[in-house]
C-alpha cells in the first residue's frame, strides 16, 4: 500500500523485496552498510517521488530501531558535499505531518553526523548574497534553527534534535559564537514551560534532552561556566513534583551530568581494585592469599598519594537530588539516579565518598517505601561494580542486602517488593565480580544461604532466576560457596522456573547439605507460612513436610513450639499457615516413626502434644493433622469434622472444595485410627443431613458416608443407599442441586467398594442380588441429568460422576460376582456411555470415551453381555486405545459414528450426535456433521439400512418433542442432512411415510412456539423438505406461506428469504410462467409491514402457486393467526 500512486511502482516493489529480510532477521554489521547505501541512493535520486523517499526513510528508521541509532549513526555519509543537500531536504518537510515523522527523524540524525565536518562552517557560506540580492542565512544559523524548531515537536524527531544539538553546539567554531545564546534560549524556554499542560511537557522534554546531551558530550571547561545557572534553573522547575515519568528521569540525568561537570574528570585512586580475575585462580582459594595482600598494600599506597582538591558547594545539592531520585516511584528514574550516584562518587575524595555510602544506607530503613529500597540496591550495585564500595563497608552493607533479599511488604490483598528482591540479587551478582574472595569470606555462609532461599522459595519467577544467576556468579568468581557446583547444577535458570518443583524437590536436595538446612526451615517458618498468597502457604508447609526427615529433632524441639502459638493467633493467614505446617510436620514425623518402627510419641514432648490436642478447640480448619494425634480426643476431632461439613455453605467457593476433601479424608483416617475396636455404627445424623436444604451440606455428608470404613456401614447399607438415592434423584425443589447429586453418585460407588460384593449376602451388609438392581438404577438415573443454570450445563458434572461410578461398580462386580450382572444392565451402561461419547462438550466426551474403552477392553475377567463386542473391538482396536484422542473432534466422531451401524447403539449414538451436529462450536459441528454424512453415503443404496436409520431418527424426534435441548439441534441437523442429499433415496417416491411423519413432527414442534431460533431452523427444514414428491410439496408450501404471516417480523423476513432461495434451487416447484412474479413479490415486499398488508401479499402468492389460503380463525397464545384447512 505504501507504493500506491507513486508512478514508480516497479522500484517500490523492488525496494520492498530487498528490505523484506529486515523484518525477519536483525541486520548484521556487514549488511548494514549496503542497506544504508541502497536506501540513500533512493533518497538522493532527484527522480524519486516523495512517497518513495518517505518509504526509504521508514526502512532506515526500522533498521535504526533494531540496531540502535548510535551504531547506525557512524554509517551515514558525512562528506562536505552532503551537508547542503541534507539541509535543503528540511525545506520540503512539514513538522505537522504525523505520517512522515520517520523522514524527519532520520534527516536530523544524518545532519548530526554531517555537521561534524572538520572545517569552519563559515567557509561553506561563500557569498552569502543570493542571486536576487537578498542575504542568505549562514549554514550555522540554518542548522541551529532546524535544531530549535524540532526540539519542540511532539514526535520522535525531538530525540534526534537533541542529538543534533549535542554534536553541533560542541563544535569549536559554534561553541564560541552560539553556545551561550542557545543555553539562554533553552533555559528561558524551560522556565516558561509548565509540566501541567501537554504542550509544556513536550517543550520541557526537548529542552531537558538537549541540555543533558550537551553536558554529556561537551568539554568540561566549555560547560563549567554555565553549570551553576542550569542547576539553579532546574531547581526552580521542581521536576520532582511532576507526574511525567520521562521529565523526572531527564531531570535526574541532567543533574548527574551537571555534577560531573562540577568535578574534575579523574579516576579515584582510593577505589578498590580486585586485580586478578582468573576463574581457575578463584577455584583454588589458597592461591589468592598473596594476591590479596598485594592489593591491600597497593590500596594503602594509593591512599597516601591521593590529591586533595576543593569540592564545589553545588555537588552537595546534586547528590541530594540524586538520593531523592533513588526514592522515585518509577524504576527508570531510580536507575538513572543510581548510575549518577556511581559516576559522581567515583570523582569524590575517599571521605566524601564514604559519606555518600552512609547516606545511601539510610534508604534501607523500614520506614522507607519499597521504592527507596529498590533504588538503594541499584546504587549499591553500581558502587560495588565500580570499586567505590570499600571492603571496610561490606560489614554494613551485607546485613542490608540480606534483608532486601527477603523484602516483602503487604499492600491490601497482595504485596510489593519483588523488584527489591531482584535488585538485591543484582547487588550480590555485582559483589561477586568486584571483590576478592578473602574480602567476602566472613559473609559467605550468610550470602549463600540467602541466595539459595531466594532461588528456591521466592514467589516470583524473575526473582528466583535472578538469585540463581547471582549464585552462579558467586560460585564462579568467588569459589567459596559451600557445595556451589552441586547446588548450581540442581537449581539452574531453567530448573527454578517451576515453582512447585523448587519448593518440593530442589529444596529437599539443597537441604541435604547441612550448611543450608536450618536457614531454609527458619525462612519458611518466619516468612512463608504467613504469606498473603494461599498457594505459597500451602507449598511452604509441604516443603516443611519434605524437610522434616532431614532434621526431625529440630522440627520437634524448635519449629513446633514456635508454630503452636501461631496456630491460635489473630492473623488469619498466619493461623492458616501455622495449622497446615503443624499438620504437615506431624504427618512427616508419623511416617518417619512408622519407617523406623518407633512410636510417634518419641518425637514429641508433653508441651507439644498438649498444643496439638488443643488446636481443634480454637480453629475450624483441619487437614491431615488428625492422622497423628495420640490419645483420647476422637470426640473433639469428630466434632470439628462435623462442624466443618456443616459450615461449608459459609465458606468461599474457592476454598470449599479443599475443605470438603480435607474433612472427608480426615474422617476416614479418624475412623480407621480410633473406631475400629469400638462397637460403632454409621452416625444417623449423617444420613439425616442428606436431606438438608443447603446443597453444600448434602455434598459434604454424602462424601463423608462414602469415606466411612466397612465396620461402620455394617447393618446400615440399605439405609445409607436409600439416603443417597434421595440425594441423587431430581425433585422439583432441588433441581439445581447438581453438585450434591454428583457427590451422591461418587459416594454410592465408594460405599459399594467399601462393603464389597456377596451374591447371597444380606442386603444391609453387602452388594448382593437383592440390591444390585437398585444401585444400578440410581447410577443410570444420573446419566440423564441435563440440568442447566447460569453456570451452564451443570448436569455434565453429574453425568461424569455417573459414568465413573458405573465403571467402578461394574468392575467390582465382574471381579467378584460376575453372575450379578445381567444383559439388560450391561446394555444400558454401554448405550448410555456411547451416547455421552457422541456429545458436544470435549472434556465430558473424552471422559465417556475413556470409560467406554475401559469397559470394553477389561479382561480380568471380561465384562459379559457387551452388545456387538466383536464389531466394537474392530472399530476400537486395543492398539489404538491409548493414542485415540477423544478430546479432538477430528478423531472422536469418525469412530463413534460407526456405531450407527449397530442396531443396539444406533438410537443412543444418534441422540448424542444430534446435539453435536446441531451445536454451536465450529470444530465440533464440522467433524460430527462430516462423519454423519460419510456414514449416510455408505448406506445410501441400502434401503433396509436407510429405513432403520430414518425410523430411529423419527423416534429420537418423537421422544424429545418440545425438549429444546434436543429438538432445536435436531432441526439444525435435519437442515444439513436435507441440504447434503442424505434422503435422496426417498425423494423419488411420492408421499413417503418418512417425509409425512417428519412434517407432522416439525409442525408439532413449532406449534405455539415463540423461540426465534427454533422457528428459523424449522423454516430451513421445511425448505429442504420441498424436494420430496407428491402432496408433500403442497403441505410444505402451505406451512411456509403460513409462516409468511407469522406475528414476528424477523420470522416473516427469514421465511421470505429462504423461500426465495428455495425457488432458485428447485425451479420445478412452480410454473415457470409465474416464477418471476413469485420471486418479485418475495423480494420486493416489505415483510416488516403490518400484518393486514403482509397477509394480502401472502394470499396473492397462494393464488399464484395454487396453494390453499390459510384461514384466520382466532388469536391463540403464541400469536399464530391461521390454521390449515381440514
Amino acid at each position: 500500500t505504501l507504493g500506491e500512486g507513486m508512478g514508480t511502482r516497479p522500484r517500490t516493489i523492488k525496494l520492498l523485496i530487498l528490505m523484506l529480510p529486515v523484518f525477519y532477521f536483525p541486520p548484521t554489521p556487514s549488511s548494514l552498510e549496503w542497506m544504508m547505501h541502497l536506501l540513500l541512493d533512493v533518497v538522493r535520486d532527484n527522480r524519486s517521488p516523495s512517497p518513495l523517499v518517505h518509504l526509504a526513510f521508514k526502512f532506515l528508521y526500522i533498521i535504526t530501531k533494531v540496531r540502535g541509532y548510535k551504531i547506525f549513526l557512524r554509517l551515514f555519509p558525512h562528506e562536505v558535499a552532503d551537508l547542503q543537500p541534507v539541509l535543503d531536504m528540511f525545506a520540503d518537510q512539514n513538522p505537522k505531518d504525523y505520517e512522515t515523522w520517520e523522514t524527519r527523524y532520520m534527516l536530523l540524525l544524518w545532519l548530526s553526523m554531517t555537521c561534524l565536518i572538520p572545517f569552519d562552517l563559515a567557509r561553506l557560506d561563500g557569498n552569502i548574497l543570493s542571486e536576487e540580492g537578498r542575504t542568505r542565512m549562514p549554514i550555522m544559523d540554518r542548522i541551529l534553527k532546524v535544531a530549535k524548531s524540532y526540539l519542540v515537536v511532539s514526535d520522535k524527531s525531538r530525540d534526534a534534535a537533541a542529538v543534533l544539538v549535542s554534536r553541533f553546539i560542541t563544535r569549536p567554531d559554534v561553541k564560541q559564537k552560539r553556545m551561550a545564546d542557545f543555553l539562554d534560549w533553552a533555559l528561558s524556554t524551560l522556565s516558561k514551560s509548565s509540566f501541567q499542560t501537554m504542550e509544556g511537557t513536550i517543550v520541557m522534554d526537548g529542552m531537558l534532552q538537549a541540555l543533558a546531551q550537551l553536558f554529556k558530550h561537551g568539554k568540561r571547561d566549555d560547560c563549567l561556566p554555565y553549570a551553576s545557572t542550569v542547576l539553579e534553573c532546574l531547581d526552580n522547575c521542581k521536576l520532582s513534583e511532576s507526574n511525567q515519568t520521562l521529565l523526572r528521569k531527564l531531570g535526574v540525568k541532567l543533574v548527574q551530568r551537571l555534577g560531573l561537570t562540577f568535578l574534575k574528570p579523574k579516576v579515584a585512586k582510593w577505589r578498590y581494585q580486585r586485580g586478578c580475575r582468573s576463574l581457575a585462580a578463584n577455584l583454588q582459594f589458597s592461591a589468592q592469599v598473596p594476591v590479596a595482600q598485594n592489593l591491600v598494600a597497593a590500596a594503602v599506597t594509593a591512599a597516601a598519594d591521593e590529591e586533595e582538591y576543593d569540592i564545589p558547594g553545588e555537588v552537595e545539592n546534586v547528590i541530594e537530588q540524586l538520593l531523592i531520585g533513588l526514592k522515585d516511584k518509577d524504576t527508570i528514574v531510580r536507575w538513572s539516579a543510581a548510575k549518577g550516584i556511581g559516576r559522581i562518587t567515583g570523582r569524590l575524595p575517599k571521605e566524601l565518598a564514604d559519606d555518600v555510602v552512609g547516606s545511601l544506607l539510610d534508604c534501607f530503613s523500614f520506614q522507607e517505601t519499597d521504592n527507596s529500597w529498590h533504588g538503594g540496591c541499584l546504587a549499591l550495585a553500581e558502587l560495588g561494580r565500580r570499586g567505590l564500595l570499600l571492603p571496610s563497608r561490606i560489614a554494613d552493607v551485607v546485613p542490608v542486602i540480606l534483608k532486601a533479599l527477603t523484602y516483602d511488604e503487604k499492600r491490601g490483598a497482595c504485596s510489593v517488593g519483588s523488584n527489591v528482591r531482584d535488585a538485591a540479587c543484582y547487588v550480590c551478582w555485582a559483589f561477586a565480580r568486584a571483590y576478592d574472595p578473602l574480602e567476602l569470606k566472613p559473609f559467605v555462609n550468610q550470602i549463600s544461604s540467602a541466595l539459595v532461599i531466594a532461588a528456591v522459595f521466592d514467589r516470583d519467577i524473575n526473582c528466583r532466576r535472578a538469585a540463581s544467576a547471582a549464585f552462579q556468579e558467586n560460585v564462579g568468581r568467588q569459589g567459596t560457596f559451600p557445595h556451589g557446583i552441586d547446588i548450581l547444577t540442581a537449581s539452574d535458570y531453567f530448573a527454578v522456573g517451576n515453582r512447585v518443583n523448587c519448593f518440593l524437590n530442589i529444596s529437599v536436595y539443597i537441604a541435604s547439605f547441612p550448611e543450608y538446612t536450618q536457614s531454609m526451615i527458619d525462612h519458611l517458618v518466619n516468612m512463608k507460612i504467613n504469606h498473603w498468597d494461599g498457594v505459597i502457604r500451602e507449598l511452604s508447609t509441604k516443603a516443611l513436610h519434605n524437610l522434616t526427615p532431614q532434621v526431625p529433632e529440630y522440627m520437634t524441639n524448635v519449629v513446633l513450639p514456635r508454630l503452636l502459638p501461631l496456630s491460635v493467633g489473630t492473623d488469619l493467614h498466619t493461623r492458616h499457615g501455622a495449622i497446615l505446617a503443624c499438620a504437615e510436620i506431624t504427618h512427616a514425623l508419623y511416617k518417619l516413626a512408622a519407617e523406623n518402627n518407633r512410636s510417634v510419641t518419641n518425637y514429641f514432648n508433653e508441651k507439644s502434644l498438649e498444643g496439638l490436642k488443643q488446636i481443634h478447640q480454637e480453629v475450624y480448619y483441619v487437614t491431615k493433622i488428625i492422622l497423628n494425634i495420640f490419645s483420647t480426643i476422637p470426640d473433639g476431632w469428630q466434632w470439628l469434622i462435623n462442624d466443618s461439613l456443616r459450615s461449608l455453605p459459609l465458606v468461599s467457593s474457592t476454598a470449599r472444595q479443599q475443605i470438603k476433601e480435607a474433612a472427608v479424608s480426615a474422617l476416614a483416617a479418624l475412623c480407621n485410627e480410633y473406631y475400629i475396636n469400638e462397637q460403632r455404627e454409621a452416625n444417623p445424623q449423617y444420613i439425616s443431613e442428606l436431606q438438608n436444604t443447603e446443597e453444600m451440606i448434602r455434598c459434604g455428608f454424602s462424601l463423608a458416608l462414602g469415606a466411612l470404613p466397612r465396620f461402620l456401614l455394617k447393618g446400615k447399607l440399605q439405609q445409607v443407599l436409600e439416603g443417597l438415592k434421595k440425594v441423587i434423584c431430581i425433585s422439583h425443589k432441588d433441581v439445581s442441586f447438581a453438585e450434591s447429586r454428583r457427590d451422591g453418585l461418587k459416594a454410592t460407588a465408594k460405599v459399594c467398594q467399601t462393603v464389597g460384593v456377596k451374591r447371597d449376602g444380606p442386603q444391609d451388609e453387602f452388594v448382593c442380588k437383592d440390591n444390585v438392581i437398585q444401585i444400578y438404577m440410581m447410577l443410570l438415573n444420573g446419566m440423564s441429568d441435563y440440568t442447566t443454570d447460569s453456570r451452564g450445563d451443570v448436569g455434565a458434572w453429574v453425568r461424569e460422576a455417573a459414568m465413573t461410578s458405573l465403571m467402578e461398580v461394574t468392575l467390582l462386580l465382574v471381579q467378584n460376582e460376575p453372575e450379578l450382572l445381567d444383559a439388560n444392565i450391561c446394555k444400558q451402561i454401554m448405550c448410555c456411555v456411547a451416547q455421552q461419547s457422541a456429545e458436544k462438550i470435549d472434556r465430558f466426551r473424552a471422559h465417556a470415551g475413556s470409560v467406554f474403552l475401559a469397559l470394553l477392553n477389561f479382561d480380568n475377567p471380561p465384562i459379559p453381555y457387551i452388545p456387538h463386542r466383536e464389531e466394537l473391538e474392530r472399530i476400537f482396536p486395543r492398539s489404538e486405545a491409548v493414542t485415540l484422542n477423544w478430546n479432538a473432534p477430528s478423531q472422536a466422531f469418525p469412530r463413534i459414528t460407526q456405531l450407527l451401524g449397530l442396531p443396539t447403539y444406533q438410537y443412543y449414538v444418534l441422540l448424542g450426535l444430534t446435539v453435536s451436529v446441531g451445536g454451536l462450536t465450529e470444530t465440533t459441528v464440522r467433524y460430527s456433521a462430516q462423519s454423519l454424512f460419510d456414514y449416510m453415503k455408505k448406506i445410501q443404496n441400502n434401503l433396509d439400512a436407510m429405513n432403520n436409520f430414518c425410523e430411529t431418527l423419527l423416534r429420537v424426534f418423537e421422544d424429545n418433542l418440545l425438549n429444546d435441548r434436543v429438538s432445536v439441534p435436531l432441526l439444525k441437523m435435519l437442515d444439513q442432512m436435507l441440504a447434503n442429499g442424505c434422503f435422496d433415496i426417498f425423494t423419488t417416491e411420492e408421499n413417503h411415510p418418512f417425509s409425512l411423519k417428519l412434517l407432522t413432527l416439525c409442525k408439532e414442534e413449532i406449534k405455539k412456539s415463540k423461540d426465534i431460533q427454533k422457528l428459523r431452523s424449522s423454516i430451513a427444514v421445511f425448505c429442504g423438505m420441498i424436494q420430496f414428491q407428491g402432496d408433500m410439496r403442497e403441505k410444505v408450501l402451505f406451512q411456509l406461506l403460513l409462516l409468511l404471516c407469522h406475528p414476528f417480523p424477523v420470522i416473516r423476513k427469514t421465511t421470505a428469504s429462504q423461500v426465495y432461495e428455495m425457488l432458485i434451487t428447485y425451479s420445478d416447484i412452480v410454473d415457470p410462467d409465474i416464477l418471476d412474479v413469485v420471486m418479485t413479490v418475495l423480494s420486493d415486499t416489505n415483510w416488516d409491514a403490518e400484518l393486514p398488508v403482509v397477509r394480502e401479499k401472502r394470499n396473492y402468492l397462494c393464488d399464484l402457486m395454487k396453494v390453499p389460503k390459510p384461514q384466520l380463525v382466532s388469536k391463540v397464545e403464541c400469536g399464530v393467526f391461521a390454521v390449515e384447512f381440514s
